[in-house]
């Protein structure tokens, strides 16, 4: 059941990702919903769960809208995994903590989309590419998360009552 529940919202948010936020875009820059959810598996469930919730947002990522089957999947099995690690100094009703990692989270995904999309066939404008892409989307990211992190935070701690529930 937790899995199921599981699935459900990383499903939810890539069509709220991939259908809502497309139509309220602002010049092309669409908030990352999966970090978010990435971000809070982790932290409410651990590394484990980061990185189950991580793998199959970046497999969604990747079957519709990615060149690479697998990349995105990697790139947010880590995040997640890494974003495990504030399991122990969760609290939730903090939200500065959670707010730092989903930043540097969708940065650091945004950084490894420009390595492996762009740097590596030789097109060098970093600058361009943080003022115009990076910046906006974790300022966009940011301010969704804002205003969904609780309810987000609610399904994910959900899962984890459920998980402790079985065991």
């Amino acid at each position: 059941m937790r899995r199921v529940v599981e699935i459900a919202a990383v499903i939810l948010c890539f069509l709220l990702q991939s259908t809502f936020f497309q139509a309220v875009s602002f010049a092309g820059i669409v908030p990352n919903l999966l970090i978010i959810i990435t971000s809070a598996a982790g932290f409410a469930g651990g590394r484990k769960d980061g990185m189950i919730t991580g793998f199959f947002s970046g497999l969604l990522l990747d079957i519709f809208y990615g060149n690479l089957i697998g990349l995105n999947a990697l790139i947010f099995l880590y995040i997640g995994y890494l974003n495990g690690f504030g399991n122990r100094v969760f609290y939730p009703e903090d939200v500065k903590f959670p707010m730092i990692f989903i930043t540097l989270s969708d940065l650091a995904c945004l950084v490894l989309q420009y390595i492996f999309g762009f740097l590596l066939r030789a097109r060098l404008d970093m600058p361009f590419y943080f003022i115009n892409i990076m910046l906006p989307e974790v300022i966009y990211t940011i301010v969704v998360t804002i205003i969904l992190y609780r309810p987000i935070e609610m399904i994910v701690m959900k899962t984890v009552s459920l998980k402790k529930d079985r065991e």
